[in-house]
């Protein structure tokens, strides 16, 4: 799907993590990070946006994802030395990082571990803190169930995801998609609807499965967890883009991540879904990036 083909890093741990190239081959190195549930191949989405912006799009699984190997009870502080590690076989001394959805605490954690090596992050949809809030109203109805479930019986939340995940790579025939396509927000619906963009975004879900048995749910935890850092100690310029129209996360939870962060320059764009900001802007959010 328009990548270079697949980098498989053995790391000093003696785990592999995957990473795909996408966009220009000799440009401005930035590391994507993919949404939950996905994978590199999500990267896919921004190939053509990268490539006319100069952009060197390193898309990477995260560990028990993918083709990456697991790695049982990691935190998000363990993603940093993974990335500078990965960075480092790359050849890539300095760069800047990309998070999308469920990737956005990946930037915005390893722009406050790594503030001599990342020159500026993005984040786009990007999933608030949540250990600490009580008041959940502003998630979609199936992240507070999740939530909850992780919260009160974490163990049953793992069963489910291993009961579910022989069934979570038959892809759904036409009619679900077209009933899919009525319940979500219109903008979404609008970018989903085309074939290239619903291709990209089934493989990069459908591939996340392909890890370990318990990769989902390990990345899925992650999210239910504290971050291990304040935002308000992040010294590299971020950029934060959010739809006003996300029904994933409603703006309201990345205004509130946003004031936090000194160096935020926040973007909230009326109109634009979950789905849809991060594919239409793609090219203004990397070009931003570069320009930070």
């Amino acid at each position: 799907m328009n990548g270079s083909g697949t980098e498989l890093l053995l790391l000093g741990s003696g785990r592999r993590v995957a990473v795909e190239g996408y966009g220009d081959p000799g440009g401005e190195p930035v590391f994507f990070f993919h949404g939950w549930p996905s994978s590199r191949w999500q990267g896919a989405l921004a190939h053509e946006a990268a490539a006319e912006a100069g952009v060197r799009l390193l898309a990477v699984d995260r560990p028990g994802l993918g083709d990456s190997d697991h790695h049982p009870e990691r935190r998000l502080l363990d993603w940093p030395p993974l990335l500078a590690e990965v960075a480092d076989r790359l050849g890539c001394e300095t760069f800047r990082v990309l998070g999308v959805s469920g990737g956005g605490p990946y930037a915005l954690v390893s722009a406050w571990a790594l503030p001599e090596r990342v020159l500026a992050a993005a984040v786009c949809c990007g999933a608030p803190p949540l250990a600490e809030r009580n008041d959940v109203a502003a998630l979609m109805p199936i992240y507070r169930w999740l939530l909850a479930s992780y919260r009160r019986r974490p163990g049953v939340m793992r069963r489910a995801l291993r009961l579910i995940r022989p069934l979570a790579t038959v892809r759904p025939p036409p009619w679900a998609w077209r009933l899919a396509m009525k319940v979500i927000p219109r903008e979404d619906a609008a970018i989903l609807a085309h074939a290239g963009t619903m291709e990209r975004a089934w493989l990069g879900y459908s591939e996340s499965w392909k890890g370990d048995r318990d990769g989902v749910f390990s990345d899925a935890r992650i999210y239910g967890e504290p971050w291990g850092f304040r935002p308000e100690e992040i010294r590299v310029p971020v950029r934060l883009w959010h739809g006003k129209a996300d029904r994933n996360f409603q703006w309201s939870l990345a205004e509130e991540l946003a004031a936090r962060i000194p160096t935020c320059t926040a973007r909230f764009l009326d109109d634009e879904g979950h789905y849809s900001i991060a594919v239409r802007h793609c090219g203004p959010i990397l070009r931003d990036l570069l320009a930070a």
